[in-house]
C-alpha cells in the first residue's frame, strides 16, 4: 500500500501511515524498513525517505504491530489539506490519517488569522525538517466546535452558498393565490415539532367519522407546505434543490435545501398566519385500515405550534386545553399503530444521540434523544400519508418516486448469523427474513440486557433504503408501496411527488413540465445527496463528541464493545451513544481477530509484547472499563484503552427459548 511517512521512531526509522485508508478507526502506524540495492535491510537508519514522502511498501502484521518494507519511493503529491490556522505559522490538519501539523512561512499565510479554517496546498517537503505548506484559500473564521461543521461540509463537498439567482427567487416570493384552494382555515390544524425546530412543514387533525358500514373511524389530515407552488421545473431554486437533494443538519447549524426566506418564511405553516398546503385526506377505520383518501390543494392556518414535549405533557396530565385537539390525534394514532402491528414492520428502536451546545458552541452534554408517543404519532401520520400518495400517483398514472428498502444481502445475513451464534442467540440461516423473524431476536436481546448492541448489528445487516422509480416496496415498514411526501422543503424527493400528484389531479401550476421529466438519474442522483449528508453529519457530531471528551483525557469509562474494524474495536460509552475506538496494538493480550463475530479474539496472536500475558477473546456485547487516552476534537477522534474486560459470550439458545 502507499504510505507517507508522518515520523521517526526513536531508532530513527520512518513511521508511516496509509493515504487512503478507509476503516472506520484511525490508521495504523506502519515502521518502514528500507532494503538494500541487494536485498538485505537497509543501512543506517535515515535512509532515503523523510517526513511528509510518500512510498509504496509490503505490509507485514507481527503481534498485533505493523511492519513495512519499502518498494519504491514514489514523486511527493501535489494535494491540499484542510486544517485550522493556529496564528503562529502552523496549520492543524483536519484529516485523521497522515501528518497532523504543517508548518507555514509567513509570506505564505495569505493573512490567515488564529481559528481561520483554511485550504493549503502541501509544498516540498525535506528530510528531517517539518512538513511544510502554504495558505490557498480561506474558508472561514470559525472559532472551536464552531469549525467542526464547516469541516465536515467542505469534505463530503456539500453544497452550502447559494447564487445570487437563487436567493433573488426566494426574496420574491410572496403569498400563494387562492384561486382553485380549498379554504381550510377553520379546521384546527397544528404542528407539532422539536423545541429548536425553526420551520415548519407539515400540520395534522383528526375526527371522529363512520366507516361506509356504520362502524366507527377516523377522519385524518395532513397539510404539508405548498413547496411546488414557489419552486418552479427549470428555475434557479429548482436545480440548487436537484443538486443539493436534502437539507444537512448539525449539531450547531443546518445547511438547508432551499433559501431562508422560503424555510422559515412562505413554506413555514406558522401559527395565525395564511399558508398554502398539499393536503392529504385519510379516511381509516377503528382497526387502522385505510379505506379512501383524497389530495387538494388548500389554504389554512395554523392553530397552533406545539413540541413533542408539550403535547406529551398535556396528554400525560389530561390537560383540558389541548384535548379537544389531542384527544381524535391520538385515537387515530393508536387505530395505525394496530395496522403497523399486524404489518409486523422492523420494531428498530434506535435511539438518537443529541448533542448539547452552549451559547459559545461548547459542547455541554451529549445524551440519547428522548423519544415519546408524540414522536410516533407524528411518524404514523407521516407514514399514512406517504402511502396514500403512492396509491393515488400508480392510480393516475403518474411517475412516483418510490422510497424503497429491500431486504438484507446474504453476505449481511451470514455475518448476523455468526454474530448471533456468538452471543448466544440463534440465527438460522437460509429461512425466509421477515421483519418478525429480526424483531423476535431483538425481544431476547432486551431480556438478556443486550438489546442496544443488537439493535445496532440488526441495523447494519439492512439493505439501504434509497429512491427509484422503480418499485420494490419496502421491508422495514412491510409496505408494497411508499413514496416521500411529507417534506417537500428539505427533500427534493418530496417536491417530484408533489409535482406528479398536481399534474395526475389537475390542481394547477406547479406540477411536471410539459413532456414529463427524466427520472432514471434523479433517484441515484438524490440517494447520493442523502449519504454524502448523513456521512457529513457524522462526521461532524464525532468531532463534537470527541471535543466534549478531550476535557475528560486521563479518565476512566465504562461501555460495550458493538462492533469491529481490522485495525481495533469500537466501544459505546454507557448513557451517550457515543462510540470510542480501541487500536488492536493496544487490546490486553495482543487482541487477535474474530471476523465473524465482529470481535476481536486472541487465538494464534501469541502473548502481548508489553505483559507476557496470554491474549483474550473480545467479543461483540462484552462489558468494559476503558480510560480515555486521546481525545481530538478538529480530527474527530476518541481513542479508549481497555482496563478490565467481562466477556458476556452465553449458550446459544433459539428464539423460541
Amino acid at each position: 500500500m502507499v504510505v507517507e511517512i508522518v515520523s521517526l521512531n526513536e531508532d530513527g526509522y520512518p513511521v508511516g501511515r496509509p493515504t487512503n485508508w478507509r476503516d472506520d478507526g484511525p490508521a495504523p502506524d506502519i515502521l518502514v524498513r528500507e532494503e538494500s540495492a541487494r536485498g538485505g535491510r537497509g543501512g543506517p537508519p535515515g535512509g532515503a525517505l523523510g517526513l511528509g514522502d510518500r512510498a509504496l511498501v509490503r505490509i507485514r502484521l507481527s503481534n498485533g504491530k505493523y511492519d513495512g518494507t519499502l518498494v519504491r519511493r514514489l514523486a511527493p503529491a501535489a494535494e491540499a489539506i484542510l486544517g485550522i490556522y493556529d496564528g503562529a505559522n502552523r496549520i492543524h490538519s483536519t484529516q485523521r490519517a497522515g501528518i497532523e501539523d504543517y508548518w507555514v512561512h509567513g509570506a505564505d499565510t495569505k493573512g490567515a488569522e488564529k481559528g481561520d479554517l483554511v485550504l493549503a496546498q502541501i509544498l516540498t517537503r525535506r528530510r528531517l525538517e517539518r512538513p511544510r505548506a502554504k495558505v490557498i484559500e480561506r474558508l472561514g473564521h470559525e472559532d472551536g466546535t464552531r469549525a467542526f461543521s464547516l469541516i465536515a461540509i467542505r469534505n463530503q463537498d456539500v453544497p452550502y452558498l447559494f447564487d445570487e439567482d437563487v436567493l433573488n427567487e426566494a426574496e420574491g416570493a410572496g403569498p400563494a393565490t387562492h384561486e382553485d384552494r380549498v379554504d381550510l382555515r377553520d379546521v384546527q390544524l397544528v404542528t407539532i415539532d422539536g423545541e429548536d425546530a425553526r420551520d415548519f412543514d407539515d400540520a395534522v387533525w383528526a375526527e371522529p367519522a363512520e366507516t361506509a358500514g356504520g362502524t366507527p373511524g377516523w377522519h385524518l389530515i395532513v397539510a404539508i407546505a405548498d413547496v411546488s407552488w414557489y419552486v418552479r421545473p427549470g428555475s434557479a431554486l429548482d436545480r440548487e434543490a436537484l443538486k443539493r437533494g436534502n437539507s444537512t443538519y448539525f449539531p450547531d447549524r443546518v445547511v438547508p435545501m432551499l433559501p431562508e426566506a422560503l424555510s422559515n418564511g412562505w413554506c413555514s405553516l406558522k401559527p395565525d398566519e395564511d399558508r398554502a398546503c398539499m393536503v392529504a385526506h385519510m379516511w381509516i377505520d377503528a382497526s387502522g385500515t385505510m379505506l379512501k383518501h383524497r389530495f387538494e390543494r388548500a389554504i389554512m392556518r395554523s392553530a397552533a405550534r406545539l413540541t413533542y414535549n408539550q403535547v406529551q405533557v398535556a396528554r400525560d396530565s389530561e390537560d383540558l386545553k389541548l384535548a379537544h385537539i389531542l384527544e381524535p390525534l391520538y385515537g387515530a394514532y393508536q387505530a395505525l399503530s394496530a395496522a403497523r402491528e399486524r404489518r409486523e414492520t422492523m420494531d428498530l428502536d434506535v435511539p438518537e444521540r443529541m448533542i448539547k451546545l452552549d451559547a459559545g458552541g461548547r459542547v455541554t452534554d451529549i445524551t440519547p434523544r428522548t423519544r415519546l408517543d408524540s414522536h410516533k404519532l407524528i411518524e404514523e401520520f407521516m407514514i399514512a400519508a406517504n402511502v396514500a400518495a403512492a396509491e393515488t400517483l400508480e392510480r393516475v398514472k403518474q411517475p412516483c418516486m418510490y422510497r424503497i428498502h429491500d431486504a438484507p444481502p446474504d453476505t449481511k445475513l451470514a455475518e448476523f448469523a455468526e454474530f448471533s451464534q456468538g452471543i448466544g442467540l440463534k440465527f438460522a440461516r437460509g429461512q425466509v427474513v421477515k421483519p418478525s423473524l429480526f424483531n423476535g431476536l431483538l425481544k431476547r436481546a432486551q431480556e438478556l440486557g443486550i438489546g442496544d448492541v443488537v439493535s445496532q448489528m440488526v441495523l447494519r445487516t439492512q439493505a439501504q433504503a434509497e429512491y427509484s422509480t422503480d418499485n420494490i416496496g419496502h421491508f422495514g415498514l412491510a409496505l408494497r408501496r411508499y413514496c416521500h411526501f411529507t417534506s417537500p422543503i428539505r427533500r427534493y424527493a418530496d417536491l417530484l411527488v408533489h409535482r406528479a400528484l398536481i399534474t395526475g389531479l389537475g390542481l394547477g401550476k406547479g406540477g411536471l413540465p410539459v413532456g414529463g421529466p427524466d427520472w432514471s438519474w434523479i433517484g441515484p442522483a438524490i440517494t447520493a445527496a442523502e449519504r454524502r449528508s448523513v456521512a457529513a453529519e457524522r462526521e461532524a457530531a464525532d468531532r463534537f463528541v470527541a471535543s466534549y471528551y478531550a476535557e475528560h483525557e486521563g479518565e476512566f469509562v465504562d461501555g460495550r464493545i458493538v462492533g469491529a474494524a481490522k485495525s481495533g474495536i469500537f466501544v459505546r460509552l454507557d448513557g451517550s451513544l457515543v462510540d470510542g475506538f480501541v487500536p488492536r496494538r493496544t487490546l490486553p493480550g495482543g487482541g487477535g481477530s474474530d471476523r465473524g463475530r465482529g470481535a476481536h479474539g486472541g487465538s494464534g496472536w501469541g502473548r502481548s509484547r508489553r505483559s507476557g500475558k496470554a491474549p483474550q477473546a473480545y467479543e461483540t456485547g462484552d462489558r468494559v472499563h476503558c480510560r480515555i487516552v486521546e481525545a481530538d476534537g478538529v480530527r474527530g477522534s476518541l481513542v479508549l484503552e481497555i482496563v478490565n474486560h467481562e466477556s458476556t459470550r452465553r449458550p446459544v439458545k433459539s428464539i423460541d427459548e
